[in-house]
């Protein structure tokens, strides 16, 4: 193990920024350092904080909302890859590409808007129920449904759910909407069949 015992040692500036370096005057070795507080604590405000460069002129408050733009744009995408397969297209026209990228950025306006209205209605939940997810909670509704029973009407297969009824609420809905378009579904349905049948 190499000493380094009566050695000079010249710590350069990156360590005076931060500290006093006291040396022995006679003979130039190192002794102690001291802190420089204020230097210290200055730097420590700032630990997690990050610096927006601008190639225009613009205030800070214009550049953080152009960045949290710009990182909203690059989560849809992310998202449109992630939820809606959009990673690889399988199409062999320019037009079939156009026509599927057009049907994905409505899905995912679509999906978004859920999104917010579920996560708007957890903020004023007491707990963080699981189904309250946009996946989740479409599983969930997809388990609404209509059968047509032995006498050929259509009714609702099971009624409305508590967990149902917690996210229809995020969509300003209630369970005798749902009994109603049910009701009104299975009128349609029943005049469609006449139809058929004359």
């Amino acid at each position: 193990m190499k000493k380094h015992t009566n050695e000079v040692k010249e710590f350069g500036s990156g360590f005076e920024q931060y500290f006093i370096l006291h040396y022995n005057e006679k003979t130039g070795q190192f002794q102690f350092t001291e802190e420089r507080v204020s230097a210290i604590e200055k730097e420590s405000k700032l630990a997690g904080y990050y610096c927006i460069i601008s190639s225009e002129k613009m205030t800070a408050k214009e550049a953080l909302v152009k960045y949290k733009s710009r990182d909203a744009s690059e989560k849809l995408f992310r998202g449109d890859k992630s939820y809606l397969g959009n990673n690889s297209l399988r199409v062999y026209t320019d037009e079939s590409a156009g026509g599927k990228i057009f049907i994905e950025f409505v899905a995912l306006i679509v999906r978004n808007r859920i999104y917010t209205y579920l996560n708007d209605e957890m903020k004023e939940m007491e707990t963080k129920p699981n189904y309250m997810t946009v996946p989740a909670a479409l599983k969930e509704l997809e388990k609404i449904e209509m059968v047509r029973l032995t006498d050929n009407v259509y009714r609702m297969d099971h009624t409305v759910t508590k967990t149902q009824k917690t996210i229809l609420k995020a969509f300003g809905m209630d369970a005798a909407q749902i009994k109603y378009q049910a009701a009104k579904i299975s009128e349609k349905l029943a005049e469609q069949q006449r139809k058929q049948e004359e």
